[in-house]
């Protein structure tokens, strides 16, 4: 099946679910691709009829909030033996040098951390863990949760829905024109090199000394 029939008969419950999950579990701590998830979903949503924005930006913020607050849950209960442990199991993620960046914000901003580190993919996979190591008071975390996960994942799927809609309705309305244009631009640049090489031809030509009388010039 051609890929584009493929994308246009995925069921919609499906991209729900997966943006969810993959949200959810990236803010538990787990280092996945939530975002390029969200931003492919969304840009499948502006041409799947089938797709609804409000949901899927709904699915997201639930996979947020829902995560970043079980991780939470496990870095109170947990508390510097598991970030020592995640450090082991993803060095690149959770090092010290990671762990420390993130430590100085939460320090120096406290609960704006967590709204604003749903923005930033480093913070937004320590965003849960880390509060509940450092035994944020859960209505604050809870507060920047929700509002961070409404505007991180609601914008995001937002701004990008509207951007592909624009995107498809442009590129149906000037398709044949685009093609047009192309077509005699490729035709322009092969008539500009052609005019190119003719004159440099003729320029050759003149700088060639004429032959001598009774000689017969050589053949290039």
């Amino acid at each position: 099946m051609h890929i584009q029939e493929w994308l246009e008969n995925v069921p919609a419950i499906s991209v729900y679910l997966l943006v969810g999950i993959v949200i959810g579990v990236e803010s538990l701590g787990i280092p996945l691709p939530g975002e390029v998830v969200l931003i492919s979903a969304a840009l499948l949503a502006a041409g799947h009829d089938g797709i609804n924005p409000w949901i899927l930006g709904a699915c997201a913020t639930a996979g947020a909030v829902i995560g970043d607050s079980i991780g939470y849950a496990i870095g109170r209960r947990g508390g510097r033996p598991m970030l020592a442990w995640l450090g082991a199991k993803f060095p690149r993620h959770f090092g010290e040098s990671q762990i420390a960046t993130a430590e100085r914000s939460f320090h120096k901003w406290g609960m704006w951390a967590v709204f604003f580190g749903r923005f930033v993919a480093l913070l937004r996979i320590f965003a849960g863990p880390l509060a509940g190591v450092l035994h944020m008071p859960y209505w604050k975390f809870l507060t920047a949760n929700l509002l961070g996960g409404i505007a991180w994942a609601g914008g995001t799927t937002a701004v990008i829905y509207t951007v592909g809609v624009v995107a498809e309705d442009w590129l149906k309305r000037f398709s044949y024109l685009g093609l047009a244009i192309a077509v005699l631009i490729g035709l322009a640049s092969m008539l500009v090199v052609r005019n190119r090489a003719k004159k440099a031809a003729a320029a050759r030509d003149a700088a060639r000394p004429a032959p001598e009388p009774g000689t017969v010039p050589a053949a290039d």
